[in-house]
């Protein structure tokens, strides 16, 4: 029996050992998977934005009807005010520009009259009146950045022929050319 006692205090012995051991191993690992573990990334992001413009005419057409000069010294356009949305996406400190100018003179066969007296009022933000050229473009709407809103700058421009007994009769026309200029 004393060999059995003897075996059965080495077997404690060795149990103790190994569950000693295995809580050693347990409370290691339990540390190790308390502790957070954390791992960041970076990423770059960019972008790249250019100029952009945009501009739209409600309509392209305009019709001065024969009048009296007598008693009518300005024609208005039958159309009325041409509605224009003009938008630009630029830096900050540039300007921006809404020219028209004439391709040439009001025309009818080798009848003329003058684009000068082809006169507009304007109203809406940044729009002025002004006077038609046939060489040089002429300011319809300035200003200074980005447009701040999604609809753009609205503006409505309202076209009058000075009427003349000078005129020679016959149907006149003339190309107008609007530019949005974006820098």
């Amino acid at each position: 029996m004393l060999t059995s006692h003897s075996e059965a205090v080495a077997r404690s012995k060795a149990m103790k050992k190994v569950l000693i051991t295995m809580v050693a191993v347990l409370a290691l690992a339990g540390t190790m998977f308390a502790a957070d573990i954390t791992k960041t990334a970076n990423v770059t992001v960019s972008a790249t934005v250019g100029s952009a413009a945009s501009l739209a005419l409600n309509q392209t057409t305009q019709t001065f009807a024969d009048s009296d000069p007598a008693t009518v010294p300005s024609i208005a356009a039958t159309e009325g005010a041409i509605t224009i949305t003009a938008k630009a996406r630029t830096g900050s400190s540039s300007g921006v520009t809404l020219t028209v100018v004439s391709g040439d003179d009001l025309k009818s066969g080798s009848d003329t009259i003058l684009i000068n007296n082809l006169t507009w009022t304007a109203s809406g933000n940044h729009y002025g009146a002004g006077t038609m050229n046939a060489s040089t473009a002429q300011t319809v709407a300035s200003w200074t950045g980005s447009t701040p809103n999604p609809g753009g700058y609205v503006g409505a421009q309202t076209y009058a022929l000075a009427n003349s007994w000078a005129y020679a009769t016959g149907s006149y026309t003339a190309t107008l050319t609007y530019t949005l200029t974006v820098p």
